[in-house]
């Protein structure tokens, strides 16, 4: 009875330790880039926001392609829509330029290891590498929503808020 209890503690506590989940990333090890999905490194390339600007999309500043899917529904003016545009291009082509980065850098980051060249100096570099490729593709998409919100009407942007579900 005493061995049955231990056995039934331990595997509780391998269960809570995720021991169960021994094959949790088996299958990643065939990954281009170990890091980043297919899925990611296609979102990357195509500019697509991913959550990334989600502190300005939740707290009242409206993205771009948003507001040009609801473009009707805001009765946006001809300028608007012409300014919304354009925002939207130079966003995409910024986030894709910087995506683009960010998988390089990623790429680089998993050469290392792959390479078995990996050193507490040059983890520290790549880290920075990819840290700064993050940051410069997140802030693409935060600073088009900065702009998007000067864009549109204090009222237009509560009716955004209202249709993309945010509102009271």
């Amino acid at each position: 009875m005493h061995i049955a209890m231990i056995t039934s503690f331990a595997v509780s506590a391998c269960l809570l330790a995720g021991c169960a989940g021994h094959a949790h990333y088996a299958g990643l090890q065939t990954r281009e880039i170990k890091s980043l999905s297919e899925a990611d490194i296609a979102g990357y390339r195509a500019g697509r926001g991913m959550s990334m600007a989600l502190p300005a999309e939740l707290n009242g500043y409206p993205g771009p392609l948003h507001v040009l899917e609801l473009a009707d529904k805001l009765a946006l003016s001809t300028e608007q829509l012409r300014a919304t545009q354009q925002l939207f291009e130079r966003m995409k082509s910024a986030a894709v330029s910087a995506g683009e980065s960010l998988i390089a850098a990623e790429r680089e980051m998993d050469g290392m290891f792959a390479s078995r060249t990996a050193t507490e100096p040059r983890l520290a570099e790549h880290l920075a590498k990819v840290a700064q490729a993050q940051a410069r593709l997140r802030g693409v998409h935060l600073q088009a929503h900065l702009e998007q919100v000067r864009i549109l009407r204090p009222e237009q942007v509560s009716q955004y808020n209202q249709l993309r579900g945010y509102g009271p």
